[in-house]
Parts: C-alpha cells; structure tokens; sequence
C-alpha cells in the first residue's frame, strides 16, 4: 500500500487507510535461520473479525508480538546442545562442506552431541569445556577418550566453531570454549616406505593370482605417482593415456560401501587436477593388468583400474592389503595415504626432484605447501653441492700480519 493513502495512529505498527480500515504492520525481528527479516501484517484479530478501531488492532498486534517472543526466545533459551546440533549446525555444515568431508566428520560430530546431548546450549559451563579438554587428551586407562593429539585438536575444534554459530546466530552471547585452550594438532607422522621397503613388499605379491595381481598394480601405481587415495580408487581406464604415458586426475570418489558410491568430477582441491608424466615401468604394468582384466569382460574405458569386480576399492580394503603385505615383508605398516608420501620420498631421496616438480605432481596449490609437508625430506639432499665446494675457493693467506694492534688486546706470548 503506498504510504500517502495510509495514516499512523497513536499505536506504533498501527496504520488506517484510506477506507478507514485499520491495520497492523510491523517487523519482528530476525529469522535466525534464514537471517530474514519476519514481517507481519494484519486486518482481524484471531476470531477472524476486522478491526473496528486502533485499540482493537494494536491489541491484537501486542498479543502476537508477545506469542511470538514467548515461542522464540524461550524455546531457544531452553535449547539443548542436541536440538541446536540437529536443527541448525549440522544442515548448516552440510552445506558448508565437501559430502566426503562430511562423512568423515559424523563420527566426531556424533561424539560431541553425546558428551553435550542433554545439556541446556546456555548452561554450558567452562567446567563442562575444561573436563571435556582433559578427557579428549586423556589415556583409556587414565578415563579418558584415548586418542592421539590430532584426532582430539580435530574434535574439540569442531565443538568450538559449533558454539561459534550459536553466537553468530545469537543462541549464545559468546562462546564458552574458547575461554579454555585449545588443543594444538601437534606434529602429525606419518610413516612411509622407502624404495628398499617397497620391492621388499613386491617381493611378496604372487602375480599368477588375479587379487594378487590387482594388488600390486594398486600399491605400485600409488607409489610411483603419489596420488590421494580417493583419486586412485575413482580412476577409469579413460583417465590412463597408455600412448602418451599420461595420467589424468580429474575426479575424487565418494564412497560409502561398495554399492552406495559417486564420482564427482572434482578433486579436493581445485589444483588437484592435474596431469602427471608416468614412467615406462609403470606403463608396462598397467597394459599387463588391462589385458588381464579384459580376460574377465573388464578394462574398458568405463572400467575402474583398481577393480576385480566392477566396483570401486574399498578404502578399508586397501588398508588390510598393506597391513598383509607389510607383515609379510616384516616392513613397518603404513596408512593407505602413506603411499602418497612414500612417493614423495622417493622421488626427493632417489631424484633429489625440485619442489616445482613435486608440487604440480602431488597436486598442491603452491610449492610453499609442498613444502610445508615434504621439507624435512629434503635433509642431506645438497650433499652433492657440498661435495663439489670442497677446493671451489682458492686459500691463500697471507705470510706476516699486517694490523697493527693499538696495545688493548692481552697476547699470550
């Protein structure tokens, strides 16, 4: 309604047009979820009865003012930890994440709704905070959680940026955790094998097997390309330039079991796709692996590379296959991801490879982060550089000195 055919009346949000109808207009506020402005509007009270004067509107405007507040602030006022988690956080953080991102945080986002179910969003203490911390970073046998210090940095900093919504979306007025420390990621290791250990693995795998086969296909290509694991598991022989010699990491897979699985055309970064050079080697065992899989009806262009049965590789598979053979070639026993390393070792220790070259072929946004994880790989690396200064510089000093002291300096004679 254009303003010049309506009129305030002594009642704010009360108005009177032009028919001398009354009405209510007003702003309650916020949606905290949508972060919309509520607008309400009116012309009946709740029997359904217009208004016959601006008493009449405004006493139905205050009533659903106070109806509304009374819902809203005390409902949110009551909210427990779970409620928030289940109504906002968590459809929040859908959407803020990666779905394979997401799969792996349910677990710790189930662990914090445990600890924090029941209890009042408002009533969460610095106590609460506190024994939480310690219980996080706490031995099993001390009564506590038992993890390692990554895993209990990643948990209790989901918790405080989830209390950090609460604030952004004034559930809370600040956000508790962070009045306790936090908990540092500490120095992650990860453990990885180097070129002896490897062929010590090869050694073990028997290739007339056709499991067998596919496992060392799967262990080979990881580590002599550096891959992530979900890029290896989503690669189609479509992606393989056997010609060429070229690999093509264009997608990531998303995997919940063996049939509830998506390959998204993307990988976890933007700078992840990427294009890497493979040696003769390498090409000699995937052509060997692709005729053998053709022997089944497999190894077309659609076909997944690391499969004996049409379906993508289980993460959890692969984990048992290096435990096997890591057992059997008496190896330390390393993670699925640790073959990525392994790469990255072994082109730095056996090729002394620039970190350009390492970077664009492990896929990072930038060398500095390349360098960030592979630094200390480089330790003894310029040895050959040290080798080659010894007699670079001609020593030749002089047979007599030739400063003459001032008489401060005490001489041994």
């Amino acid at each position: 309604m254009n303003a010049k055919t309506q009129q305030k009346t002594k009642y704010p949000g009360v108005y009177v047009d032009s028919n001398g109808n009354y009405f209510f207009q007003t702003e309650f506020g916020i949606d905290r979820i949508t972060g919309k402005r509520i607008r309400k509007k009116g012309r009946k009270d709740s029997s359904g009865k217009p208004f016959s004067s601006a008493f009449e509107a405004n006493k139905e405007l205050t009533r659903l003012k106070r109806e509304f507040h009374k819902v809203n602030s005390y409902a949110n006022y009551k909210m427990t930890y779970k409620e928030f988690m289940d109504k906002v956080y968590i459809p929040y953080y859908k959407t803020e994440v990666e779905e394979s991102t997401f799969l792996v945080r349910k677990t710790p986002l189930s662990q914090i709704m445990n600890r924090f179910s029941n209890i009042v969003l408002r009533s969460i203490s610095v106590e609460d905070v506190q024994n939480f911390r310690t219980w996080l970073l706490s031995s099993k046998e001390d009564g506590g959680a038992g993890y390692s210090q990554s895993y209990a940095s990643l948990v209790f900093g989901i918790f405080r940026k989830s209390l950090d919504k609460a604030v952004e979306m004034q559930y809370l007025e600040y956000n508790i955790p962070k009045k306790v420390k936090a908990i540092s990621k500490g120095k992650a290791i990860v453990h990885y094998w180097t070129k002896d250990e490897i062929e010590k693995v090869i050694n073990q795998i028997f290739l007339g097997d056709f499991y067998e086969h596919l496992n060392f296909v799967m262990l080979w290509v990881y580590f002599n390309t550096g891959i992530r694991v979900n890029e290896g598991t989503a690669l189609c022989w479509s992606d393989i330039d056997l010609v060429k010699k070229r690999l093509r990491v264009h997608h990531m897979l998303i995997l919940r079991n063996k049939k509830d699985w998506k390959r998204n055309s993307y990988t976890k970064t933007e700078d992840g796709k990427r294009i890497i050079a493979l040696d003769n080697d390498t090409i000699e065992i995937l052509s060997e692996w692709k005729k053998r899989q053709s022997t089944i009806g497999m190894g077309n262009e659609s076909d997944f590379v690391f499969s004996y049965d049409g379906l993508p590789m289980l993460k959890s598979t692969i984990s048992r296959i290096l435990g096997r053979y890591a057992n059997l070639a008496g190896v330390e026993r390393i993670q699925a991801k640790g073959l990525r390393h392994s790469h990255a070792s072994y082109l730095i220790n056996e090729f002394n490879v620039s970190v350009l070259v390492l970077s664009q072929r492990m896929g990072h946004s930038s060398p500095e982060i390349t360098l960030k994880h592979y630094a200390h790989m480089w330790n003894g690396a310029d040895t050959v550089i040290a080798d080659e200064m010894a007699g670079n510089i001609k020593i030749e000093t002089a047979i007599e000195t030739k400063v003459k002291f001032n008489g401060n300096q005490s001489l041994k004679k």
